[in-house]
């Protein structure tokens, strides 16, 4: 049977969290976590970022520094409210009572880890690979030639600092759930039902994770500090620190493109980050992808999704995991680590001049948004 691509841009993303995946819909976001006695518990909230309603916000290049500064801060949030699950069955385990309370006390020890774990971010990815790269001074001449080296012993450590964490079982866990983030991501952008079956079978892969946009960072940092012509160290390393505002901003519309676009170049541009991936994602069990799911459900209509980008509404009877809804042919993409995000859906599931509409759903929405984050 002839197909086509055919992949629709959802607007939602996610972040692994201790047991658990965060998911995030325009300003709306839900944390899904397995509890220690077995439960999925899900929280739902709004986070509306930092100068809420600024129109600087929607500039290019502009709005990704404030994308990646909300990031972070809803990164450590829903990090924390995960690791209390735990940190209350240590608690009940030892007899004590948890303290942390989320007081002030609590809330300035979070500023204080969050300032110490950026300074040490900037110290191992933007200092150290310029000393490290200044060593070679006797050896090349050429100044052009010194960036390009510091930018490739830059994406080395950074590599190497990935795969190091990995042999930590919590971050085995964590890289597994960001697999199940993505794989639901995949499900239903691909235009499949979201059930554990689908999800289970959906690729690992995202354009727009994370990891992808770090490389992106790394990439154009070189292109950036191949124009500083200073001779003072110090303000080397200065300028160095002071650009990492403009490196973001403008890899964050290149990883905006890549989740929209599906040209030759794109594809050349992800291709490092897709293969980075595959050391910070992990093949998740299907318990890793109930929580997932339970997340997406939270704040995003996929029915609704669905039946706007894809033209067809979903039957109960497709929900039950053990049925399968493709064709014979593609009974050979079970292997996940095969089928990949550039799958096509069935013919049959592809509708034609499909509008987008609003979102009708007011807790959840389809997910269009502009300012979507990465994954």
């Amino acid at each position: 049977m002839a197909r086509k691509k055919n992949n629709h841009y959802s607007g939602i993303g996610g972040q692994a969290v201790l047991e658990g995946i965060m998911m995030k819909n325009s300003e709306k976001y839900a944390v899904a976590v397995r509890k220690p006695n077995g439960e999925i518990a899900v929280e739902l909230e709004n986070y509306q970022g930092v100068m809420h309603g600024s129109k600087i916000k929607k500039i290019p290049f502009i709005r990704g520094i404030f994308n990646f500064i909300d990031s972070m801060i809803l990164g450590m949030r829903v990090l924390n409210y995960s690791a209390s699950f735990y940190e209350d069955e240590e608690n009940a385990k030892s007899g004590g009572t948890n303290q942390t309370g989320g007081g002030s006390g609590e809330k300035f020890l979070n500023v204080i880890v969050t300032v110490f774990a950026i300074a040490m971010a900037v110290g191992i990815f933007v200092v150290l690979p310029y000393f490290l790269a200044s060593l070679l001074k006797g050896y090349v001449r050429n100044e052009s030639l010194m960036a390009i080296i510091e930018g490739v012993i830059r994406i080395l450590i950074f590599v190497l600092y990935v795969w190091g964490i990995s042999a930590m079982q919590d971050i085995r866990r964590l890289y597994r759930y960001h697999g199940a983030e993505h794989k639901c991501i995949n499900c239903v952008e691909k235009g499949r039902p979201l059930t554990v079956h689908n999800v289970m079978r959906s690729s690992r892969l995202h354009r727009r994770c994370g990891t992808s946009f770090l490389f992106f960072v790394f990439f154009v940092s070189i292109i950036l500090f191949f124009f500083i012509r200073v001779d003072n160290v110090a303000q080397k390393v200065i300028l160095r620190i002071l650009l990492m505002p403009v490196v973001a901003g403008i890899s964050y519309e290149i990883i905006r493109l890549a989740g929209r676009s599906d040209n030759i170049l794109v594809r050349i541009l992800s291709a490092p980050g897709m293969l980075i991936q595959r050391m910070t994602t992990k093949e998740p069990d299907e318990g890793m992808a109930e929580v997932a799911i339970a997340a997406v459900e939270a704040v995003f209509d996929w029915r609704q999704y669905l039946y706007e980008n894809f033209g067809y509404e979903v039957d109960e009877s497709w929900m039950d995991d053990g049925a399968s809804f493709y064709e014979d042919e593609e009974d050979g993409m079970a292997e996940t680590e095969d089928w990949t995000a550039d799958d096509e859906v069935p013919q049959y599931w592809e509708t034609e001049g499909m509008e987008e509409t609003e979102d009708t759903d007011e807790g959840k929405g389809t997910g269009r948004e502009e300012d979507a984050d990465s994954l």
